[in-house]
């Protein structure tokens, strides 16, 4: 089952928290309140499951719709949907303790966090500190864990949440689709156009490298995490959602996509992290194309013309992004040792672009515009 799949599905049973939440609509209509005597009873029934081993708890049993074999009732290892369909149960019960429904579709984990944010019950460095404890939760349980000590938070706040969503991230949370996953939530999170945001939140749409101030305190820590995302897939490295301005669909984000302009901006920033570890001022420069920079490493340097000829010759010639993306990493390498600036739009424009079977030409521009860079020389006056 995709990460990504939320609200009813046709041809099944509705899960409890849509019928709860079904219920609490009917009611409304009649002009009753609250939720029916049955359910009342079975969501007190599920907070009895926190902390309780997944089948063993009567009170549960009726509110489970993923069905169990006989041979997996027998079984000392329940199915992943169980597992995950009992822990999404009791985060429910513990966040359904009020008359409106909190199952609300759509709502994945990542966006409810950023209602918390702007909500402004905690910080913003608060509220972020628990969604990426969660992200980087090493099991289901440590999870869970984490997930119980936020969902009353979000209770406090009236934010609901998506819990046919939720219970299929804990059901892959173990599985080869965690990064997906994990990429919904911090892309949800991050979202740069979210309605609701302070205005100056909304104007951080610039990407981080073109707003970077060299004199600021807490660099150290935000390049290490830059520097954290090396050679990991976009999105999957939870310290660095919060760097990200990629624009794109809510359904894209909401599916966890990995498309290529976010691809393309993680590794610019990996690269900047790196670039800019230690130096006393901002190393984007505009202008400064990879051509202009290895002919001012030449100069610097002293280096011998035939060595960085070979080096610069790799990078030109790279066939894809990927081999694109190793050979900036050495080369920003020698650039920061040498003090050497590098213009960081360009250099995203090319890795988003440099393979692109859309773009055919793109590849053999850059690699003419940078030649003619390097055996030019023109000098930056910002470097």
């Amino acid at each position: 089952m995709s990460a990504s799949v939320g609200g009813p599905r046709t041809g099944r049973r509705a899960y409890f928290w849509e019928e709860a939440a079904d219920d609490r609509r009917t009611r409304a209509r009649e002009g009753r309140p609250g939720f029916s005597e049955n359910i009342t009873r079975m969501l007190r029934g599920l907070r009895d499951g926190i902390g309780n081993e997944p089948g063993t708890v009567a009170a549960m049993r009726y509110a489970h719709r993923v069905e169990l074999t006989d041979a997996e009732r027998a079984s000392d290892r329940l199915p992943a949907p169980y597992v995950a369909e009992h822990a999404a149960l009791t985060l429910f019960g513990r966040h359904q303790q009020g008359a409106e429904p909190v199952h609300r579709p759509g709502t994945g984990l990542g966006r409810a966090c950023q209602a918390l944010r702007r909500a402004e019950t905690l910080s913003e460095s608060a509220v972020e500190r628990r969604l990426i404890a969660a992200a980087t939760a090493q099991d289901l349980h440590e999870l869970v864990q984490h997930l119980y000590r936020l969902v009353p938070l979000l209770r406090q706040s009236g934010i609901g949440l998506d819990y046919t969503r939720l219970m299929h991230d804990l059901a892959t949370w173990e599985g080869p689709h965690q990064g997906r996953v994990l990429r919904s939530w911090g892309l949800q999170y991050g979202d740069p156009s979210a309605p609701g945001d302070a205005p100056d939140r909304q104007a951080e749409t610039l990407p981080y490298w073109a707003r970077f101030d060299p004199d600021r305190p807490e660099n150290g820590g935000q390049l290490a995490a830059l520097r954290s995302g090396a050679g990991r897939e976009a999105g999957t490295v939870p310290a660095m959602w919060p760097y990200y301005t990629t624009r794109m669909p809510s359904e894209l984000r909401d599916k966890g996509a990995l498309t290529r302009d976010l691809v393309a901006e993680h590794t610019a920033l990996t690269l900047f992290g790196r670039h800019q570890q230690g130096r006393s001022r901002a190393v984007h420069v505009p202008g400064n194309s990879p051509g202009t920079a290895a002919r001012l490493l030449q100069v610097r340097s002293g280096s011998g013309e035939e060595a960085l000829e070979r080096r610069f010759g790799a990078l030109l010639t790279s066939t894809d992004t990927g081999e694109l993306a190793m050979h900036l990493r050495g080369f920003v390498t020698m650039l920061s040792r040498a003090d050497i600036g590098l213009d960081y739009d360009l250099l995203r424009t090319a890795l988003r672009t440099w393979d692109d079977p859309e773009l055919p030409y793109a590849q053999g521009r850059f690699r003419d515009h940078w030649d003619r860079d390097f055996r030019v020389g023109t000098m930056s006056t910002n470097s």
